[in-house]
């Protein structure tokens, strides 16, 4: 991966990330344009962690009161929001970074997002604030994190969708969808820590130099599109991501077949 490649996929995790449109699938859809095909999981898993910089930059308040009170409801909302994704990504790890390669199920992750969202933009009463979150939503939040483990399903999509869904209010929701991202990356971070300690990634074969490229891109791009999405979902306004990743799908419909 060249070092112009490493920024150009960055800028993509980054605006995907927050985006929902799935930065997991534009990334594995980038690297195949690129024709990248190993390391795929560390440089991943670097630009995730770089999307981690502007989640704490906007929401630095929230996550401060967590570290003074770390025994809060929230801090035990947000650790049960995370199980079934740390479940999955233990058990289904295989699976994953399989996923990662296969362009066709890409396309399906991607109408599974536009579906999804089409449907948000309908969803009118969320009057719950955060302080209102319970476990049941939590769980069933968490879930659909869950399941956006998988590439072309947008994980800031299915989090916000499943919060809406469950009566909340679409600023809180965005808020909890977005502090969700945190433990997630850290857990991923960890696993690849643990590939690196039992062999199955040698630090020799890492660009540190094209990884902290990727890094930085994917920090500055994130936040930018933090700041459009949490504009955007007070507006109802996801349907307009919906009709993209549609088309990306149908694009790739159209290049399978051909």
């Amino acid at each position: 991966m060249s070092l112009l490649e490493a920024i150009i996929l960055g800028i993509i995790q980054g605006l995907a990330e927050f985006l929902p449109i799935s930065s997991s699938g534009h990334l594995a859809l980038g690297q195949y344009l690129f024709g990248i095909d190993e390391g795929n999981m560390a440089f991943i898993i670097v630009v995730h962690v770089g999307t981690l910089i502007p989640v704490v930059v906007v929401f630095r308040k929230a996550i401060w009161e967590l570290v003074k009170q770390p025994f809060q409801k929230m801090t035990f909302l947000l650790i049960t929001a995370t199980i079934p994704a740390a479940i999955v990504g233990i058990f289904f790890d295989d699976a994953i970074e399989a996923a990662l390669t296969s362009i066709s199920f890409l396309a399906g992750g991607f109408v599974i997002t536009g579906l999804v969202l089409i449907g948000t933009d309908r969803l009118r009463k969320n009057e719950k604030k955060s302080g209102d979150i319970t476990f049941i939503d939590a769980v069933l939040i968490g879930t659909a994190q869950a399941v956006a483990v998988f590439p072309g399903i947008s994980r800031s999509g299915s989090t916000i969708a499943a919060a809406l869904a469950r009566g909340i209010n679409r600023e809180d929701a965005a808020k909890f969808a977005f502090l969700m991202s945190i433990p997630a990356i850290l857990g991923g971070l960890l696993l690849q820590i643990i590939n690196v300690i039992r062999g199955d990634i040698l630090l020799a074969d890492l660009d540190f130099m094209v990884l902290g490229a990727g890094f930085v891109a994917a920090a500055l791009s994130g936040y930018l599109a933090i700041n459009f999405m949490l504009s955007a979902i007070k507006k109802a306004k996801l349907s307009y991501f919906a009709y993209y990743v549609l088309a990306l799908a149908t694009a790739i419909g159209i290049y399978l077949v051909l």
